[in-house]
């Protein structure tokens, strides 16, 4: 039994309403906490026995706030919120709940359900109005007090420059939970993400930054639990400054802290960023029938979003309720937050899920909102990469290509038009082309670049590459859910048999599928995303849904066969082509006329070798065309200030389902093409003669080639990547 570090009765001072918290500075803890309609609050301390309250009896400003010189790392603590209990009004305060500190740097435990967990009287005849008398704190996780101090050494953020990053989307605990070369006991953790055998994936495999799913603090809904079910995906956060101990190997006395900030030292010594996917438009607390752990309870008038009815709260979200950025105490949490996350544990970024709800003035969403206001003018969040989910469930709420400059977007109409070119859907062309050269009619203003667009074809919410290609309909019957659960708009397509199938010709077409879909996105401009297991062909069984499986559904599985060792090879080549090509990742647009010489910077061509003209581009039958990307048009400077000069690639796609001869253009005489990438190969590496400009190269039925134009003689084109034969 540990004993009890505090006096009886607790000494206090009057401590500090800033920072808000719990912070150690090397004598004792200063607690503060907001909260503009309390009329009293407690702080309580927990040992392995009991409880003690101390009353806080300073407050500055709507801080309450307290200094316990006896206070240490590792101690538990939660608070206990007197105020009035009147829904309709918006007030929900009620003293025997438990409640966790919003500012909390580690949180000890999980919420263990209970109807003490809510503020009213759960099956009441007045729903929830009737306020609960139950003491929730033996059922609540409790807010720990964390020294942070850490020997990060001389550790720097790589700040990989956005047109050179590839993102990889990834779940800290699906990455390892299987992993054969993982320790057992270090799977599924932040430990073992940086195990050798982890970050030896993600090194060869040449990414740039890891998009981490979400690893604040978050709860397992109530339903979910009494389904034998949990929240895998984690967009149900509680904590926004602390990691969640579920994916800690070292729990004890906030550990998981330390053990956060090892994995981000580590990846960073690897040259690798982390970027962290962030749920701050909604918390776990639900709508008004929900539980009452932290916000609800501290000030639910300041913290949420409320109707005119008082009673109810705007859902932006879908998930019950959404975070009131109208008010500056909500906006200061979410930047206090940011800045944490930034200084303490060294993040290189953020991805901020349903972001739309974040830029809601009143009810619109507004572009140049309070919220872009304040991370603009931060010296410190303004720094890091900012990406946007463009989109949420409100009326008005998808705003791709809305954002502020400072802004990159997860591009969903990239993500549709690819799917839809490769299942040979009619009309895709024109789109395609825009995909395919940074999305200017989407990104093209206001000082916006091509790395605005992050360019997906899947991630973590919907299908799998595998399954995309493998299922016309989703299969989430194990979400309990009566299928209606995750989207019906897919787009895709199962080639001729429904899930797994034995087929030999099926089996191969949806191979070369997924080369197509991955060599698209790794030849477009902009910024690619792989959502992680796709280069190992990861699948969930046709579930386009899996936020609830936290099992062998949305696990990688590692035993690699033939056939997914060489996707994972293609994926490898893939991305070494891409980085030793600039002329694949301009920082500008692409203006369409000659810079440096005669020949354009972008040049269009149908099968037979002409200029597409606008007729090409609005027939709707138009699914084969190629793009010549001239290397010595790039209208930029590397970082010593020496133009950049690349060889000149031709990008040739088929997405016909017949085979078509492509005449290789000819801008001038003796022009050669050689062969670096064909789909048609299980790796992608194509090993063949030079092309004259003029000669016809036959593309495969529903696949890519890429050729480079030759130098002179005996000259190996800048930066070829391995397996690239020399000019």
């Amino acid at each position: 039994m540990t004993p009890r570090p505090w006096s009886d009765p607790v000494r206090t001072r009057p401590g500090r309403p800033y920072p808000l918290g719990a912070t150690w500075d090397g004598s004792g803890v200063n607690f503060a906490l907001f909260s503009e309609n309390a009329t009293a609050v407690e702080l309580c301390l927990f040992d392995d026995t009991k409880e003690t309250r101390v009353p806080i009896t300073e407050h500055t400003e709507h801080v309450w706030h307290v200094y316990l010189p006896e206070g240490r790392p590792g101690l538990r603590y939660g608070y206990r919120v007197q105020g009035p209990w009147e829904p309709a009004q918006g007030h929900r305060f009620n003293a025997a709940k438990l409640l966790l500190d919003p500012y909390a740097r580690a949180i000890d435990g999980a919420v263990r359900w209970s109807d003490a967990l809510f503020g009213y009287e759960v099956g009441h005849g007045d729903a929830d109005l009737a306020m609960d008398g139950r003491d929730s704190a033996p059922n609540m996780p409790k807010s720990m007090v964390v020294d942070t101090a850490f020997t990060w050494g001389g550790d720097r953020p790589p700040r990989i420059p956005w047109n050179q990053t590839v993102i990889y989307e990834v779940h800290v605990k699906g990455f390892t939970a299987r992993h054969p070369d993982v320790p057992k006991h270090l799977r599924g953790t932040y430990a073992g993400f940086v195990s050798p055998a982890a970050l030896g994936h993600l090194k060869s495999l040449g990414v740039t930054a890891v998009e981490i799913m979400p690893v604040h603090q978050f709860v397992a809904d109530k339903h979910l639990v009494e389904r034998g079910l949990t929240n895998y995906w984690g967009y149900n956060s509680i904590g926004y400054f602390a990691p969640d101990i579920r994916y800690a190997a070292h729990r004890r006395g906030a550990g998981q802290v330390n053990e956060f900030k090892t994995m981000v030292k580590t990846l960073h010594e690897e040259g690798i960023e982390v970027i962290l996917d962030v749920v701050y438009n909604h918390t776990a607390e639900g709508n008004h029938l929900g539980p009452t752990l932290c916000f609800r309870g501290i000030d639910n008038a300041a913290y949420y979003r409320l109707t005119d009815d008082r009673r109810y709260y705007m859902d932006f979200t879908g998930c019950g309720n959404t975070l009131n950025m109208t008010h500056p105490r909500t906006l200061q949490l979410i930047m206090d937050s940011l800045r944490y996350w930034i200084q303490e544990l060294h993040i290189d970024g953020f991805r901020f899920d349903l972001a739309s709800a974040l830029a809601r003035e009143l009810n619109d969403v507004d572009r140049l909102g309070s919220f872009f206001d304040i991370i603009h003018q931060d010296p410190v969040i303004s720094q890091v990469k900012l990406i946007a989910e463009p989109w949420d469930l409100g009326e008005g709420g998808y705003q791709v290509g809305n954002f502020p400059e400072q802004w990159a977007e997860w591009n969903g109409i990239y993500r549709d038009t690819t799917r839809a070119f490769w299942k040979g859907d009619e009309n895709q062309a024109g789109s395609m082309g825009h995909r395919l050269t940074g999305s200017s009619d989407l990104y093209g203003r206001g000082g916006r670049r091509p790395y605005a667009s992050i360019n997906f074809v899947t991630a973590h919410d919907g299908f799998t590459l595998n399954d995309l290609v493998s299922y016309d309909s989703k299969h989430n019957e194990a979400n309990g859910e009566d299928g209606r659960d995750g989207s019906d708009h897919n787009l895709s397509w199962n080639h001729g048999v429904e899930g797994p199938t034995d087929d030999v010709k099926i089996v191969e077409l949806r191979e070369r599928q997924k080369r197509n879909l991955l060599a698209t996105l790794l030849l477009s401009q902009g910024v690619p995303m792989i959502c992680g297991g796709d280069e190992i062909g990861r699948t969930q069984q046709g579930n386009n849904n899996a936020y609830c499986q936290d099992n062998e559904t949305s696990w990688f599985d590692w035993r690699l066969d033939g056939r997914r060792k060489a996707l994972l090879a293609f994926t490898r080549f893939m991305l070494r082509l891409r980085k030793h090509h600039p002329v694949l990742r301009r920082r500008l647009f692409f203006y369409g006329r000659a810079i440096y010489s005669d020949v354009k910077d972008l040049t269009w061509f149908r099968p037979d070798g002409r200029e597409m003209t606008e007729a090409d581009w609005n027939n709707g039958l138009t699914r084969c065309f190629g793009l010549r990307l001239a290397g010595d048009a790039i209208e930029e400077v590397n970082d010593r200030g020496e133009r950049i000069v690349d060889d000149t690639l031709l990008i040739l796609l088929n997405a016909h389902w017949e085979p078509l001869p492509f005449v290789l253009p000819a801008h001038k005489s003796g022009v050669r093409w050689i062969p670096m990438l064909d789909t048609r190969e299980a790796v992608g590496r194509l090993r063949a003669d030079a092309l004259k400009g003029g000669q016809t190269y036959d593309m495969e039925a529903r696949s890519v080639a890429v050729f480079r134009m030759e130098r002179e003689k005996g000259r190996t084109a800048p930066g070829a990547p391995e397996g690239a034969p020399p000019a």
